[in-house]
């Protein structure tokens, strides 16, 4: 059967023009690529507010989510000239990159033209890509740990930034985990705000000993435990955005919520089907989220104690 012809979309002051839009990317559910532009455009505010500014990784899946996935940096020759990007150095490698660097929704559908599914942003802008603005705290469930414990293992988290005066943003991670948001000033390396955030779990560790581990190598985690995965704030390192959907079969998408709502939440059922009316009806949860902007100070108190008192770090961020 042949494919079914182009079509353009007016997404603001630009037209896109969206290739083969009955190819299906998700069979279990019969979603098509152009199902995908629609879900993206419906959450448009809170996509945009997520990449915005950010060097941003694709992951592109050109034959659906059941083929192979292609983690793209590089924005290819023949983007449209309104397309905007940010030059990163990799220096392991000597080499450079341009990123796409969403600043508005035509970026984000022009994306998913090109076969892209997740989107993977920096925490950094690209004002100054070496200094983070965002401390991203991951709550990653090994295979036995229920979602029970990564509730409990939240409220922790939760306890622990009220205390430091910190304002965190929670969202699934369209996978079995929580991802919590906090602004920081930009006013620290990659290393440092990893240091911050390696005390930062070293403490919800202490108040929470059976249920969480910071344990690096897989080997040493109890498979009940949760981890939290502090090495993603290490230099290119990325994790799926606000409202990214994820290239698994149920088309899951990671979701903000209130902190109210994570008691009762089942990641499951946040999906492309489900998120777009949620949008419609609340709004996005993380719309405040530049507004309350965190010092790392403490946090990096807590680290040099933990140094001083002789703590290994337990993961190469490399």
């Amino acid at each position: 059967m042949a494919d079914a012809p182009a079509v353009e979309i007016e997404v603001g002051e630009h037209t896109v023009r969206v290739s083969n839009p009955d190819r299906v990317y998700f069979p279990a559910l019969g979603v098509t690529k152009l199902d995908l532009v629609d879900y993206y455009l419906s959450v448009g505010e809170g996509i945009v507010r997520a990449l915005r500014e950010r060097p941003c990784m694709l992951h592109r899946f050109p034959k659906g989510v059941t083929g192979d996935k292609v983690h793209q940096k590089r924005v290819p020759h023949g983007a449209p000239p309104w397309l905007e990007t940010v030059r990163l150095h990799f220096p392991r490698y000597n080499r450079h990159a341009d990123e796409l660097c969403v600043t508005k929704l035509a970026d984000v559908a022009w994306a998913v033209q090109m076969s892209t599914v997740e989107f993977h942003p920096w925490n950094s802008r690209r004002a100054d890509t070496e200094r983070p603005d965002e401390w991203r705290i991951d709550l990653d469930p090994m295979p036995e740990c229920g979602f029970d414990r990564v509730r409990r293992v939240a409220g922790v988290v939760h306890e622990v930034l009220d205390e430091l005066g910190a304002v965190g943003w929670p969202k699934t991670s369209g996978g079995t985990g929580l991802h919590v948001y906090v602004r920081i000033a930009p006013e620290w390396s990659f290393t440092d705000v990893r240091r911050a955030a390696l005390a930062f779990a070293r403490e919800v560790e202490r108040r929470a000993p059976v249920d969480v581990t910071t344990a690096w190598w897989r080997k040493d985690r109890d498979p009940a435990a949760l981890f939290v995965d502090y090495n993603q704030n290490a230099r290119d390192h990325t994790i799926a955005s606000a409202y990214s959907v994820r290239g698994v079969p149920e088309a899951t998408v990671s979701t903000p919520l209130h902190w109210d709502e994570i008691n009762t939440v089942d990641p499951r059922d946040c999906t492309i089907a489900t998120v777009p009316a949620r949008f419609a009806e609340l709004g996005d949860p993380h719309a405040g989220i530049d507004d309350s902007v965190y010092r790392l100070d403490t946090l990096l108190e807590w680290a040099e104690r933990d140094e001083q008192a002789g703590a290994p770090d337990p993961g190469d961020p490399e």
